[in-house]
Order: structure tokens, then sequence, then C-alpha cells
């Protein structure tokens, strides 16, 4: 029984690491008071379809979609493990409203996207900024925290009362 539980320990580790080294980033969740923070910039009445770049374990992804109820929330993950995980949470609390994506976000399909939320690093932050510019649509919403869209100006920021007053960014697409 412990080589089992050794053999998954080691297989999971290994997931993470070499999604880790693939990706350029772990799975990190977002602290509560950030999460918290962030969730409560979306308005409950939000409508359309929202992406979550970056689901990791879960933490935005399943918020997002008990706040915004009539909003269709995309959850994307690459990361087999955190992305199993969220699959597992997903079939027992069987939020209607929250699909989830395995593979690389920057693959993803944001056209007719209301908005996208994420919590990446700067490398993805630069990454993604020619899709956004390419594929969201005048109107739709970027919110991200601690890392901003470097060479845009945000609409607006909010700093968590937090230790690190992480600063929460939204972009509005012109």
């Amino acid at each position: 029984m412990e080589l089992v539980v050794f053999g998954v320990v080691t297989l999971a580790a290994s997931s993470i690491v070499w999604s880790t080294l693939r990706f350029g980033i772990s799975p990190m969740p977002s602290s509560g008071r950030v999460r918290d923070t962030l969730i409560d910039l979306l308005p409950a009445d939000q409508q359309g379809v929202l992406h979550e770049l970056g689901a990791g374990w879960g933490t935005l992804a399943f918020a997002i979609a008990r706040r915004c109820p009539q909003a269709r929330v995309i959850a994307h993950e690459g990361s087999i493990v955190p992305f199993l995980f969220c699959a597992l949470r997903k079939a027992i609390s069987r939020p209607p409203n929250l699909e989830l994506r395995f593979g690389n976000f920057l693959q993803a399909d944001l056209r007719g996207a209301a908005g996208v939320i994420t919590y990446l690093w700067t490398g993805g932050m630069e990454q993604l900024a020619p899709k956004f510019s390419a594929e969201l649509s005048p109107g739709a919403f970027v919110l991200t925290h601690t890392f901003a869209w470097r060479g845009r100006e945000p609409n607006s920021v909010v700093n968590v009362g937090d230790l690190y007053r992480t600063p929460i960014y939204r972009y509005v697409i012109k």
C-alpha cells in the first residue's frame, strides 16, 4: 500500500514539475483576501462568457461561478493534477455554469467573451497581450491581480488590504 501511495505522490509531483517547466509557472492559488476582493469587483448579474485563464486549483473559477450565476464560466488549466482536482471538486459541488477545459490557455478562443480573469506571471501576461487585443471585443474586460498588462493603462486598480497590498487591475477593451 505504501508503494502505491508513494507512486501516486511521485507521479503527481512529477506532473506538477513538468507543467511548471512547460508553462513557466506553477499552479499557485490566489489568497483568500485577493479572491474575495476580486470577486467583489464582478457584478453579481454579470452575463456572457467569462474565461479564467490558468485556473490552477480552482480558487477563482468556483468563486466566479458562484458570484455570477448568469454567466458561463470557462476555466482553463494545463497542469493535469490541478485540473483533475478541479474536476473532482466540480463533480462534488456541481456548479451548473462552470466548464473546465484542459490545455494551454494561450490556445483558448476568447472571441465573444464578456471578460477574462487571470492570475499569471509577467511572461504569461506578455504572451496574452496580443491575444487580448486581437480577440476581445470592445467592452470586454480583463481582470488580473499581481501582474499588470504591460504597455496598457488599467481603467482601475484596487489594492487588497493584505500584507503585500496586492494590486488588482481592471482593463476594459476599447
